[in-house]
C-alpha cells in the first residue's frame, strides 16, 4: 500500500474530545470539552420546530442564506459598531473551526509562519500544518498569562504571514486590553501581516474587562478576519453555525475555500439561529450574568478545596494547577485519565495547549447547571485522597 498523508503524524487525536469519550466511559463529569448542559433560547428552539415543518430544507446559497448573513451584519453593526455588508464581506460556515481553515488555506502559501499565543487552543496548530505552514509560537507567561512585547516582535521579525490571535483566549481566560491589541496591531502594520481573530467568547466577560475587536483598530480592517460562532453565546455547539467577516477582496478569497470545502452551512438552523442574532440587549446582560453566576460557584468551589487555578478574566474555563496531587513521573494525561475514573470528574490535560514544557496544568469548564457544578466540586473534594 502507498503510503498516506505525512501530516497525520506531526499531530494526535484531538485531546479534548478525546476526554468526552473518557468521560462517557467512565460516567465522569465531564468539565473537559466545553459544550453546556443547559438548552438554548426557547425562542430558537420554537423556531427550529416551526422550521422542521416549513422548510427551508434544501441548499442554501454557498456564502449563507441571505436573511441569515442580513442578521449576521446587523448584531456585528449593534456589538462591533462596523458596517458590514452581508453580500461581500460575510461567509457562514460550519462553526468557527471551518472558517479558521478556510481563512488560513486563503491567506497562506506552504511554507509561511503563522503566529500564536501559547497556551493555545489545539486545533490552531493542526489547521497550521494542514496548510504547511509553520507555526510561531509566543508565550504567555503563568499566572497573568501577558506577553513580553520584545518577545512578540522578534516572532514578527521571523517573517510572518499572518497572527492568530483567540480573544477572550481559550484556554487562559484572558482578555487582551486595548493597548495590548493596539501593540499587536501596531506590528501587523509595520511588518505587513495579516491578523486572524477568534472572537467566540467575545460575550462571556467578567469583572470589568472589555471586549475590543481588533478589526476596530486603525489600519487595521483592510487585514484582519474576523471568526466567530454562534455555539456559544446562545448555547448551540451542536449547531455548527459560524462565520468568518473580513473585506472583499480577502473574503473572495475565503469564499472560494469555503465553497469547495463545506458547499455550505445547514440551511434548516440558520434559519431557525436568526431569532437568536436578533435578540435583544437584555438576552446579552442575562446571559452575562449568567456565566458570572456559574463561574462565582465553581471559582468559589476550588478556592475551598484548596485547589490552585488562575481565574479567568473571560470565557469560561479555568486552568488549575496539579502540581499538588500529580504522582512521581505521571503526566498529565495519565493523571486525567485517572481522574476520570476515581474522581468521576474530566478535564484536558495542560500539554493539549502549551508549546512549552508543562506538565502540571489541567483545563476545567464551568458552563453547566448549577447541580452539575456542586456535584463536580463534590467528587473534587476529596481529589488528594482518590489520586494518592
Amino acid at each position: 500500500m502507498q503510503p498516506m498523508n505525512r501530516k497525520c503524524a506531526l499531530f494526535t487525536d484531538s485531546v479534548i474530545r478525546r476526554m468526552t469519550r473518557i468521560a462517557i466511559a467512565n460516567n465522569a463529569i465531564n468539565l473537559a470539552q466545553g459544550f453546556p448542559d443547559f438548552d438554548p433560547p426557547k425562542a430558537m428552539t420554537d423556531r427550529l420546530i416551526e422550521v422542521a415543518n416549513a422548510g427551508p430544507h434544501q441548499y442554501a446559497i454557498t456564502m449563507g442564506a441571505p436573511n441569515f448573513r442580513r442578521a449576521v451584519a446587523a448584531k456585528t453593526k449593534r456589538f462591533m459598531g462596523r458596517d458590514i455588508d452581508p453580500e461581500t464581506e460575510i461567509v457562514v460556515t460550519i462553526g468557527s473551526t471551518e472558517a479558521m481553515v478556510d481563512t488560513i488555506f486563503a491567506l497562506t502559501n506552504p511554507g509561511d509562519k503563522i503566529a500564536m499565543f501559547s497556551p493555545y487552543f489545539e486545533n490552531y496548530s493542526a489547521q497550521t500544518l494542514f496548510a504547511d505552514c509553520e507555526p510561531v509560537f509566543i508565550p504567555l507567561i503563568p499566572p497573568t498569562f501577558r506577553f513580553d512585547p520584545n518577545v512578540l516582535e522578534d516572532a514578527f521579525k521571523k517573517g510572518l504571514k499572518a497572527i492568530l490571535i483567540c480573544n477572550p483566549s481559550n484556554p487562559s481566560g484572558r482578555v487582551f486590553t486595548y493597548d495590548e491589541l493596539k501593540l499587536i496591531a501596531d506590528l501587523c502594520i509595520k511588518y505587513d501581516v495579516y491578523a486572524i481573530t477568534d472572537e467566540v467568547y467575545e460575550h462571556i466577560i467578567y469583572d470589568g474587562h472589555v471586549h475590543t475587536y481588533m478589526a476596530n483598530l486603525p489600519g487595521m480592517w483592510e487585514r484582519t478576519v474576523t471568526c466567530n460562532s454562534l455555539s456559544k453565546t446562545y448555547s448551540i455547539t451542536g449547531w455548527r453555525l459560524g462565520y468568518a467577516i473580513a473585506p472583499k477582496p480577502i473574503m473572495d478569497r475565503i469564499k472560494q475555500f469555503h465553497d469547495f470545502n463545506a458547499v455550505g452551512a445547514a440551511s434548516p438552523l440558520m434559519e431557525a439561529a436568526i431569532v437568536g442574532l436578533e435578540m435583544p440587549d437584555s438576552y446579552y446582560e442575562e446571559f452575562t450574568a449568567h456565566y458570572a453566576h456559574m463561574k462565582k460557584i465553581f471559582t468559589e468551589g476550588m478556592r475551598d478545596i484548596g485547589i490552585p487555578f488562575t481565574d479567568p478574566e473571560g470565557t469560561y474555563f479555568v486552568l488549575a494547577d496539579i502540581a499538588p496531587y500529580l504522582k512521581k513521573g505521571q503526566t498529565d494525561v495519565e493523571f486525567c485519565e485517572e481522574m476520570a475514573k476515581k474522581v468521576g470528574v474530566a478535564a484536558v490535560p495542560g500539554t493539549s495547549f502549551f508549546k512549552e514544557n508543562v506538565n502540571n496544568i489541567i483545563r476545567l469548564h464551568f458552563a453547566k447547571k448549577d447541580e452539575t457544578l456542586y456535584a463536580a466540586l463534590e467528587r473534587l473534594a476529596d481529589i488528594k485522597a482518590k489520586m494518592a
